[in-house]
């Protein structure tokens, strides 16, 4: 039987371009809100299949895991993006971004990691250029990647026995429907040939995934060549 991996945020973007890059060696569980594009994908993928679910719905998160007693790759690719200064960042859309970015991320890795554990498995966190340096008017984002490079540090070393290996991937900007609104918000033209293409991030996901039992890939940073 194939290893088996669960990507979040598999319904579009980056965390489409990882399950295609981790499809000839796993099965797969592609996680995303949007039904019908998991189903198409999961029709391109053979032996993956979709797995709907809210986020930040603690029961349907805890109904949707509780059959998952084996986990080899839990990659969290989900996230959201919502930019604006700190005078005009109202408490709703920081409890927004650390609801999506930080407490979904620790709650499905909490529910999962006996599944993790037994199969000494790999977690891989999405993050972003964001986490390791805030730039105005990306306060509240910046501020949930920095959170979310720290949970990733603390489970680390807090899984470190258990054989569970934690990678936080930091790719600069990339080319998807986030980054487009991104440089519309900013003012700027939007030139694909200046940002990472969703399957370069998707490589280095492959790469943490498939590293061997005696290396420990625990940050990759990624930049644009075209930057």
């Amino acid at each position: 039987m194939k290893p088996v991996a669960l990507v979040t945020g598999a319904s579009r973007g980056i965390g489409a371009a990882v399950a295609r890059a981790l499809a000839p060696g796993h099965d797969l569980l592609l996680g995303g809100r949007d039904a019908a594009a998991l189903s198409a994908l999961a029709a391109e993928l053979p032996g993956s299949r979709p797995w709907p679910v809210e986020l930040t719905d603690g029961a349907a998160l805890a109904e949707a895991t509780a059959g998952i007693d084996r986990l080899d790759v839990l990659v969290h690719s989900a996230g959201t993006g919502l930019l604006g200064t700190v005078a005009d960042t109202p408490a709703s859309v920081w409890r927004q971004q650390f609801e999506v970015n930080v407490v979904a991320v620790a709650e499905l890795t909490r529910l999962l990691l006996p599944a993790l554990r037994a199969a000494r498995g790999r977690v891989v966190l999405l993050n972003s250029g964001a986490g390791l340096a805030a730039r105005p008017g990306w306060a509240s984002y910046a501020a949930s990647k920095f959170a979310l490079r720290a949970f990733a540090d603390a489970l680390r070393a807090e899984e470190a026995d258990s054989g569970v290996r934690v990678t936080s991937v930091h790719p600069g900007r990339v080319d998807t429907d986030m980054q487009r609104a991104v440089v519309e918000h900013e003012g700027g033209t939007y030139d694909p040939s200046a940002f990472l293409r969703p399957e370069s991030v998707a490589g280095a996901v492959l790469l943490a995934v498939t590293a061997p039992a005696d290396a420990a890939l625990t940050e990759l940073v990624l930049r644009p060549t075209g930057a």
